[in-house]
């Protein structure tokens, strides 16, 4: 099927208690993540009025001076925590920096004694007050569609509907508000976001109504992403492919520069990267691998994996 757009779904489907709605959800996203790789999602956690708060928030970050922002740059943590500045981060296998600044908000661990990591601790901004708690309310909200999002997967694959919780559940997620600064002159090989695969097991993604967001079809062609405005895009990443032995697609996307007359326009957009702990096995599953699609990849944890690939995004420096 050649999408001009990507399959939208509903998560009450699978919420409901009737037995057909949830199959039904189960086989559409499956489907949807065997195909594209992506899908928009209505009827998740986050309310419209801690969408705008949110939105509110980040304007109000960004809107610092640089040298204010600059405080919260913290050395020495790969860019895991706090603010990242203009150009730091590039795609994989490319020089050029994206054309964006952005901000770490982590997991806060209901129960840290029960964690075999330490997860960095976040950095509160003194200058807004609500920030943080904002920030964090809407991480618990994605969060929780995240879940729910791969029980249905799961059931898909053919596992026990609650196999990630273990693993998601106070994992290393990260959410990630991003600001593309107005283009002021002719970029220079750089677009706001390269072409590049995630690397985490799912990505759920607030603000891509604004447009701009591309996703690279199976036969080669760009297509926009196109939610509707109340809908998080919700797309597989690496980890989750490498798990189902490609069974998944991590679709390669890009956010492209706007057309000239809309330069002067900043882009705001909220990604929520669902990462597991960093002692989740990604080994290819047994349920996805068969004669027909032999495993495709050696043994790794998550931890490993996330090591290797903030390398070579330009994140942290190779040990």
């Amino acid at each position: 099927m050649a999408y001009t757009n990507i399959p939208s779904v509903n998560l009450a489907d699978f919420i409901s208690d009737d037995p057909k709605r949830k199959e039904k959800f189960v086989q559409e996203i499956g489907k949807a993540y065997e195909e594209i790789g992506f899908v928009s999602l209505s009827n998740h956690f986050l309310s419209d009025d801690l969408v705008k708060e949110l939105y509110k928030e980040v304007k109000a970050f960004f809107d610092l001076p640089l040298a204010v922002k600059q405080k919260y740059e913290i050395e020495g943590l790969g860019g895991q925590r706090g603010y990242i500045s203009f150009g730091k981060e590039h795609a994989k296998g490319k020089k050029e920096g994206d054309l964006k600044e952005f901000w770490h908000f982590g997991q806060e661990p209901t129960d840290p004694d029960q964690l075999e990591e330490e997860y960095p601790e976040n950095v509160e901004v003194k200058e807004l007050q609500d920030f943080n708690k904002t920030g964090m309310e809407a991480y618990r909200m994605l969060e929780k569609t995240g879940i729910y999002v791969l029980r249905a997967l799961a059931l898909y694959i053919g596992l026990d509907e609650h196999y990630f919780d273990q693993w998601v559940q106070d994992g290393n997620s990260i959410l990630r508000p991003i600001h593309y600064p107005p283009i002021t002159s002719e970029p220079k090989g750089a677009v706001r976001a390269g072409a590049h695969g995630d690397i985490n097991l799912i990505t759920l993604l607030m603000g891509a109504s604004t447009g701009g967001l591309q996703v690279l079809r199976k036969d080669g062609e760009w297509i926009d992403a196109i939610p509707k405005e109340d809908e998080l895009v919700i797309n597989v990443g690496d980890m989750l492919e490498r798990h189902t032995n490609n069974k998944l697609r991590s679709t390669i996307h890009r956010v492209i520069n706007p057309p000239k007359e809309e330069w002067g326009k900043p882009r705001y957009s909220i990604p929520f990267f669902m990462h597991p702990k960093s002692s989740m096995k990604l080994n290819c599953l047994e349920e996805c691998v068969n004669e027909d699609n032999p495993k495709q990849y050696e043994d790794i944890t998550a931890g490993e994996f996330l090591h290797q690939r903030l390398v070579e995004i330009g994140l942290i420096d190779k040990k």
